[in-house]
């Protein structure tokens, strides 16, 4: 889409080194809705006069509030980034950057310069995305939506008119997208929207929609000093990000999933769940349609983005493409499972779970229910904050399997398949995760790992920042345990988890590629 006003000038004027005092070059780069200007240590971020059917920044007042807004909306979770607005202003001597007199022709986003390499889109494409930044962006996910304002009052409503919106959207561009299939998306996604409407007004409801930064993908998350910062939320239309937070989150799950982390996608899944309230398990009924339609929002901008770069044209085109099908896939049914994982303390059935969680059921895999995590949720503790021993007497172990097997029927319910790691030591423990299944008519799988004594103990004597308390005593204690009548297929958790991993995955029937 061409511009609506020629901002030429203003282009040339910032990217001039001397307008920065600068002997070196000032590097620009151009998006569809912005062109930003690296100076130094500064950033400077204008937006480009243009009007798409999903943003306006036609006018300079427009852009002027956009700035406004950028700044008041990214200080919250960048605030070491973003500095404030700058007017460019016209003088006796021409253009000049800040300042009070003459008249306003542009307005800029000033923010503070980072390493533009450590986009976390950039250490994927390097192959640097460490499952650690996945972690700790659950954390940060979570945190943004903890103290985000809820609102209320027809969003429900915004998100079906933006999934039409989409629809329609995606089939006005016919040159890349066949519409008959086209059509059968839009249907879809219309019968997915249907059945869970009441779910997503309850949610509505219970406070869940809320001021999201609406944009989370990995291009809009940069790793600094180790720490994933978000950076440029939606800033041009409060009703785009006013948003239940499971879609907000859905952004990156998707772009996760969609580019091959699928492990990644999984782990900043669960991490997001076991901080999250129980009732955030129902949302996942929805989940399948967030991801579906962030990805056809994907398909349809970047079908739009081609008409900008006709060097890029089919490139996008071949992208977009890429997007529509993956919205596709997200809604595609998948019959939900679970899989338990027992085993002593020491014998990896965390590492195990985590390990096979991204390979079974829908996107974005199963949801990780961890006995270590919910004994601590249901003692009001943090996660890694050790418990005194009450916490462990019978009593207290059997209200942790109750709570575990009660959250399995929740997610099951949802659609999504679960994997339930605790000890399961006695034969009624492991026949009740059973009925769990059975109740639900999904299929049930049962893992039990062996090692020796000597490896459990010495891996829980190394154990460091975890949610487990268990000691060397502990594990001792266990091995006397009675396990009874073991019908689980039994593993052995002495070798490597790689080898541990594909015979889990051979067990279950799934590939162990």
């Amino acid at each position: 889409m061409d511009p609506i006003e020629d901002q030429s000038e203003v282009f040339a004027f910032l990217a001039d080194p001397s307008t920065h005092a600068l002997a070196g070059n000032v590097t620009r780069i151009d998006t569809h809705s912005a062109v930003v200007f690296l100076a130094g240590r500064d950033v400077y971020k204008v937006k480009r006069a243009v009007s798409f059917p999903f943003m306006d920044f036609s006018t300079l007042e427009k852009r002027r509030a956009a700035c406004e807004n950028e700044i008041a909306i990214n200080k919250i979770n960048a605030p070491e980034l973003y500095l404030g607005t700058l007017p460019i202003r016209r003088g006796a001597h021409g253009l000049r950057l800040g300042g009070s007199d003459g008249s306003v022709v542009e307005w800029v986003v000033h923010l503070r310069r980072f390493d533009e390499t450590k986009t976390l889109d950039r250490l994927a494409e390097r192959g640097e995305l460490g499952l650690s930044i996945a972690a700790q962006l659950a954390e940060i996910i979570f945190t943004a939506h903890e103290r985000a304002p809820s609102r209320g009052g027809g969003a429900t409503e915004d998100f079906r008119r933006r999934l039409e919106d989409t629809i329609a959207g995606l089939a006005e561009a016919e040159d890349v997208f066949a519409p008959a299939a086209v059509a059968a998306l839009g249907t879809r996604l219309r019968a997915a929207y249907e059945a869970h409407e009441p779910l997503l007004k309850a949610r509505e409801a219970q406070g869940k929609v809320r001021r999201c930064h609406g944009d989370v993908h990995l291009r809009n998350i940069v790793l600094e000093d180790g720490r994933p910062i978000l950076f440029d939320a939606i800033e041009f239309d409060d009703a785009i990000a006013t948003i239940d937070i499971l879609y907000d989150l859905a952004f990156v799950l998707m772009d996760l999933w969609r580019r091959g982390f699928h492990a990644h996608s999984n782990l900043l899944f669960n991490r997001y769940l076991w901080r999250s309230s129980e009732d955030e398990i129902e949302g996942l009924a929805a989940l399948p349609l967030f991801l579906a339609l962030r990805a056809a929002i994907r398909a349809r901008v970047t079908a739009a983005l081609r008409r900008l770069d006709p060097v890029e044209r089919e490139t996008r085109a071949g992208g977009a493409r890429q997007f529509f099908a993956a919205a596709g896939d997200f809604l595609a049914p998948h019959a939900p499972w679970l899989v338990g994982v027992g085993g002593l303390s020491g014998s990896g059935k965390s590492t195990l779970a985590q390990a096979l969680a991204a390979e079974i059921g829908r996107a974005p895999g199963a949801v990780h229910l961890r006995s270590d995590i919910e004994r601590k949720k249901l003692c009001s503790v943090g996660e890694t904050e050790r418990l005194p021993a009450e916490a462990y007497q019978p009593q207290m172990s059997a209200e942790v399997y109750r709570k575990l097997r009660d959250l399995a029927g929740t997610v099951l319910r949802a659609g999504q398949s679960v994997i339930v790691d605790a000890v399961h030591a006695k034969p009624e423990e492991r026949d009740a995760l059973a009925a769990v299944a059975a109740h639900a008519g999904v299929p049930f799988a049962g893992l039990w790992l062996d090692a020796p004594v000597e490896t459990l103990v010495a891996r829980v004597a190394a154990r460091t920042n975890d949610a487990s308390d268990a000691t060397p005593e502990v594990v001792r204690e266990q091995t006397t345990f009675a396990l009874g009548r073991l019908d689980w297929t039994r593993l052995d958790a002495g070798r490597p988890l790689a080898a541990l991993r594909q015979d889990a995955l051979r067990s279950l029937g799934l590939s162990s590629a």
